[in-house]
This record gives structure tokens, C-alpha cells and sequence, in this order.
């Protein structure tokens, strides 16, 4: 089993920051691909930011979050990092980290999620 355990949000004025991490734990054989979503009331969950495995790890960021979000990993700690930087109220919302995990080498890789943590960005 694998789980994905996010820490990090909070409240914060419009122009704060904040870094969210996510830590995966349990059978984690390979992590292929982790990122960050998030969910706005009433909205559609939306991708963030996504860092790949593998040296360099390439990053892809939403249009929205370019130039004030990073998304940053240390492999062996097996966590994920999102620094959040010049944080807007449209921000607000709950962040989900999502991973791609091969539990072990007979198994196929799975889609994963943490149980979500809240960004308030006040005005």
C-alpha cells in the first residue's frame, strides 16, 4: 500500500508564501512521475505542477502559477516540495499531492492521492 501524506497549508495574507510537502511512504518501488492539483469550491481539480523522475526532473507548471510556484523533489526521502510565492486569493483552494508509484518491481505502476491540505489566501 501507498500513501501520500501532505503538510503545509495554512492561511496567508495575498502576496505570502507557503510550501506544501508531500511524503510517500509504504511499498514505493519506483515513483515515476508526483505533483500537486488543487480543488477551488465549486471548480474542477486542476493540475499545478508536476516534476518528473529521473535527474533533472522536468517540471511542468499550470499557466496560472509560472514565475511564483516551484515544485521541487528529494528522491530520497521519497517527498515533494511546492513553494508558493506571491500567493493570490484565487489560490485558495484545497491542494492534493498525486503521485504515480510501482509498488514493487511485479507490479504495474498505480495513480495515488494525499487526503488534501487547505491554502487560504486572504485579500
Amino acid at each position: 500500500q501507498v500513501q501520500l501524506v501532505e503538510s503545509g497549508g495554512g492561511l496567508v495574507q495575498a502576496g505570502g508564501s507557503l510550501r506544501l510537502s508531500c511524503a510517500a511512504s509504504g511499498s514505493t518501488f519506483s515513483i515515476t512521475a508526483i505533483g500537486w492539483y488543487r480543488q477551488a469550491p465549486g471548480k474542477q481539480r486542476e493540475l499545478v505542477a508536476t516534476i518528473a523522475s529521473g535527474r533533472g526532473g522536468r517540471t511542468n507548471y499550470a499557466d496560472s502559477v509560472k514565475g511564483r510556484f516551484t515544485i521541487s523533489r528529494d528522491n530520497a526521502k521519497n517527498t515533494v516540495y511546492l513553494q508558493m510565492d506571491s500567493l493570490k486569493p484565487e489560490d485558495t483552494a484545497v491542494y492534493y499531492c498525486n503521485a504515480v508509484v510501482q509498488p514493487t518491481p511485479w507490479n504495474p505502476p498505480n495513480n495515488y492521492w494525499g487526503q488534501g491540505t487547505q491554502v487560504t489566501v486572504s485579500s
